[in-house]
């Protein structure tokens, strides 16, 4: 494995972009939006120059990093010659279905393929392409380069070679890896919405205000953050697609809080938008 190209520069692709090329990938990072692929250029940038600031890489690491990154919103010019395409788009199966299809016609027959999804199946989406057996899951967290783990989660039809190969990819990247078999959610997911969820409904239900309930659970449970601010960090439009699909296949505990409803179509999704449960203006 020497070339990635992601498929959409989100916080999470361009997340992934970063450790990618910081490692010693060859990476090309597509979006159909020039800005939001310059904007994630410029991000790659800061986090090379905050981490060589800090003494954490070297000016030569940081400048070849720079140098194995190409951004372009041509699809087909990123992933023709690749090893593997990490998909990075919105949490929406009919988005990722097209998305991959369209990959199926553009990538030579070797290409792996892996869906950067918190909950979707990776079983259903590679049964949409003539390469089942190549497609997986490989659930990154944000932010990219901090968290430690990456869920790989195998298909009903994903090969034991493309398992190893994942796995390896996550060892080249520094990171912490588990195998999980496909399940709605996987394991990491299925706890945060619940917690998340359960921790909106307490707001809405005045138990105590937002920061109470992420003091609590940093302090009680010695979590690193509050279920409310990773609800802001993650976006609340995200964790209520994600609920949403965990309802319609795991049932009545995941129905999302109607407060988060209420946010979501107010537009106030959390950092991205600048204010959701809190204000970052």
């Amino acid at each position: 494995m020497k070339s990635i190209a992601i498929v959409g520069a989100g916080s999470m692709g361009k997340g992934i972009a970063y450790i990618c090329a910081l490692n010693g990938f060859d990476v090309y990072l597509n979006d159909i939006n020039i800005q939001i692929l310059e904007e994630a250029k410029c991000y790659i940038k800061n986090e090379l120059n905050k981490s060589e600031k800090k003494g954490y890489i070297g000016k030569k690491a940081a400048r070849k990093a720079m140098n194995n990154l190409t951004i372009s919103t041509d699809l087909s010019f990123c992933v023709k010659e690749v090893d593997l395409v990490i998909e990075a788009v919105l949490e929406e199966m009919n988005l990722k279905i097209k998305v991959f299809k369209e990959l199926d016609e553009l990538c030579n027959s070797k290409t792996i393929f892996a869906t950067n999804t918190s909950t979707m199946s990776p079983t259903e989406i590679g049964a949409q392409t003539g390469r089942p057996d190549k497609v997986i899951a490989m659930h990154f967290f944000n932010p990219v380069h901090k968290m430690k783990l990456i869920e790989i989660v195998k298909g009903l039809n994903t090969s034991e070679e493309t398992i190893q190969l994942i796995q390896e990819v996550g060892l080249n990247l520094g990171k912490e890896t588990i195998e999980i078999s496909e399940f709605p959610g996987f394991v990491t997911s299925r706890m945060n919405c619940l917690i998340g969820n359960e921790a909106m409904n307490m707001l809405m239900e005045g138990v105590a205000s937002a920061i109470d309930i992420d003091k609590a659970i940093k302090l009680g449970l010695n979590h690193p953050m509050g279920p409310l601010e990773l609800a802001d960090l993650v976006g609340l439009d995200t964790r209520l697609r994600n609920l949403e699909y965990l309802y319609n296949t795991l049932g009545e505990k995941y129905r999302p809080s109607p407060l988060l409803r209420k946010y979501v179509n107010a537009g106030k999704l959390g950092k991205k938008t600048k204010v959701g449960i809190y204000n970052y203006n």
